[in-house]
């Protein structure tokens, strides 16, 4: 987004991206994690099942458990992260916590959680070193939900960004926000899957009704 939006030169952001990645691997391997994907009843209360688990890897010998939300998807939907024995009890748990639907993502580790606090300071080192300028599109931070003001501002919120949970229902609350009366601008997905759409649709059904989906691979099957 932000390559974009010509606030970060391609080369320097995807070396940004790399040194983030590698750094999260090893933040990983460090301790056994990974991520959950939640859907719940309207009753389903996800601290609530978050701390029985933090309580459940104590009473294992584990110190300072990590399992908290690290995605906020959209209503009634959640990624839930952190130490695999935590995961593991909210998943044999379920009905209790009124989770319809409580499946392990195909992750590495527990991003957007603490454990991944290793990571970090190699990438604000690595943003300390390379340009950022201000945005010239509106770019949503989902730390916060809201929009970058300036380049220290996306400097701070992208470091952050490593260790904290993702409020996407929040952002996109955020970007379609709207008087009343006034229209929704046209919104498009371009690649594989169309994921974006369907939490669009159950964040903002008004908005939905003018997204599209762009297929790219098909759309170079057509041109040859």
């Amino acid at each position: 987004a932000h390559i974009y939006a010509a606030s970060l030169f391609l080369s320097v952001a995807l070396y940004a991206v790399k040194v983030r990645a590698e750094a999260m691997q090893k933040a990983s391997e460090a301790v056994p994690s990974g991520m959950l994907s939640v859907v719940g009843r309207r009753e389903a209360n996800y601290k609530f099942a978050c701390l029985e688990a933090r309580k459940h890897c104590e009473s294992l010998g584990i110190e300072n458990p990590v399992c908290t939300v690290s995605n906020y998807l959209f209503p009634d939907s959640r990624v839930i992260a952190g130490h695999l024995q935590a995961l593991e009890f909210l998943q044999e748990n379920a009905r209790k916590y009124y989770f319809k639907r409580a499946k392990m993502l195909p992750v590495s580790g527990a991003f957007h959680t603490r454990l991944m606090e290793p990571a970090v300071e190699p990438l604000a080192e690595v943003l300390k070193s390379i340009e950022i300028q201000k945005p010239l599109l509106c770019v949503y931070s989902n730390v916060d939900g809201k929009k970058y003001m300036h380049s220290k501002h996306i400097q701070k919120l992208l470091v952050k960004q490593v260790v904290s949970p993702v409020l996407w229902e929040q952002t996109m609350h955020s970007v379609y926000e709207r008087k009343q009366g006034t229209e929704f601008p046209y919104t498009y997905e371009v690649g594989p899957g169309n994921q974006l759409g369907a939490i669009l649709k159950q964040c903002n059904l008004k908005a939905w009704k003018q997204y599209k989906h762009v297929d790219a691979l098909e759309d170079e099957e057509e041109a040859e």
